[in-house]
């Protein structure tokens, strides 16, 4: 089972979002400074007709979110909490297609060095966000189309974005390895194995993503001593990418990228967890 209510301490959360929006922000530039940059901007990625182009420009609009509503009034919308926000967020899908062709066609629709120009700015505001003072109040609020949340709990749907992102990044320019700030994938495999246990309630089978996440789910007989009946065990990475839809099941245990023992270990009909 997850933890009744994981907390996110939100000097490490701002810390970790920081050093994957560096990790980003170079990857952009280094991009965009490439002679065939042009070629790279328009190529496809996994996610739909979505060019490079609208990638880098939807994660420009998710690194700026916050920055540009942080000061805006409270209309007292109902709580929402990461594991409501990780089931629902596929909901406004649509809304964030459209936000992201706007701006492919706008302000990140020009030359490459148009390009990483506009993503230094959306980088740059929300550095001078994250260092300002009076966000570090842990019950300070902040509220989206889905509910109000702690500000805390918004940044790191932030790293959720970033680091999911990041990685369908690399995997449209063909890079083996993205620099992720380790605790920013931390975080989210975290987040994202605790959305499973909820979404999966029970105990039969024993998910492990060393060295950050152990959670127990799925209906069945429950484990209590020894070594668990049905175990899944794979990497952080894999386990993003499962649980957002990246990579299917089959192709994660071909290329053995995960273990699956026991009779119950078969996860693919409660994947992925977010939409």
């Amino acid at each position: 089972m997850p933890p009744k209510s994981r907390t996110y301490q939100p000097a490490k959360v701002r810390a970790a979002l920081a050093g994957q929006i560096d990790a980003l922000s170079d990857a952009v530039r280094l991009l965009c400074a490439r002679p065939d940059a042009e070629e790279l901007l328009d190529r496809p990625t996994r996610l739909g007709e979505w060019r490079v182009r609208e990638l880098i420009a939807h994660l420009a609009v998710q690194i700026d979110w916050v920055p540009a509503h942080i000061d805006d009034p409270l209309e007292g919308r109902p709580p929402l909490d990461l594991l409501r926000w990780v089931a629902r967020v596929g909901t406004v899908a649509p809304l964030l297609d459209e936000q992201a062709r706007e701006k492919a066609a706008g302000e990140f629709g020009g030359d490459p060095a148009a390009v990483a120009a506009a993503f230094r700015e959306a980088v740059a505001r929300l550095a001078l966000v994250l260092a300002r003072a009076d966000h570090t109040d842990p019950a300070r609020r902040f509220e989206i189309r889905l509910g109000s949340m702690l500000l805390t709990d918004m940044w790191v749907t932030r790293l959720v974005e970033t680091v999911v992102h990041a990685d369908d990044l690399a995997d449209a320019l063909g890079l083996a390895d993205f620099p992720h700030d380790r605790q920013a994938v931390a975080a989210v495999t975290r987040l994202l194995a605790d959305a499973f246990a909820e979404q999966a309630p029970g105990g039969a089978v024993e998910l492990r993503v060393p060295p950050y996440a152990v959670v127990q789910a799925v209906e069945g007989p429950r484990h209590t001593r020894g070594t668990p009946p049905n175990v899944v065990e794979t990497d952080p990475l894999t386990w993003i990418r499962l649980a957002t839809g990246r990579t299917d099941w089959a192709a994660a245990v071909d290329a053995a990228a995960l273990s699956a023992s026991g009779e119950r270990s078969d996860l693919r009909a409660y994947l992925p967890v977010l939409g």
